[in-house]
């Protein structure tokens, strides 16, 4: 019978978490300027989902004056974006940007997880992004 001694393993690698959004220049941009003219102090926006619409869910946007100890926070091009928690799995590898034309001036949300959208574009349809481990 062989004597093994026990050696304690190596603490596995932590690997760095993915950037749930990413940003085009031109959200960035609008974000600073919604950050200079806000009424009172914001710390950047907040990402969300609810449900409702014809196609069951949308995006909300909203100034975020506190970032929640729940909060994914998310840094780039010099600005922040608060995604609420519940939200993360719907919105991972979505990329935010703003569109301005003749009718219209929003934020777009180009995510791979949607499914559906309605014909007003109001509402989505979402499928939580499996976590990859």
């Amino acid at each position: 019978m062989t004597n093994t001694t026990s050696t304690p393993s190596a603490k596995p690698r932590v690997r760095p978490r993915p950037q749930v959004m990413k940003l085009t220049e031109a959200a960035a941009q609008r974000i600073t300027e919604l950050t200079k003219r806000a009424d009172s102090e914001i710390v950047g926006l907040r990402v969300g989902i609810k449900n409702g619409g014809c196609a069951g869910q949308s995006y909300t946007v909203e100034y975020a004056h506190d970032i929640r100890p729940t909060d994914e926070v998310v840094e780039d091009k010099g600005v922040k974006i608060l995604v609420d928690p519940k939200a993360v799995l719907f919105l991972l590898g979505t990329e935010m940007d703003y569109k301005v034309d003749k009718m219209s001036a929003q934020f777009i949300f180009n995510n791979p997880n949607q499914t559906g959208a309605c014909g007003c574009g109001e509402s989505v349809q979402l499928t939580a992004a499996k976590e990859h481990g």
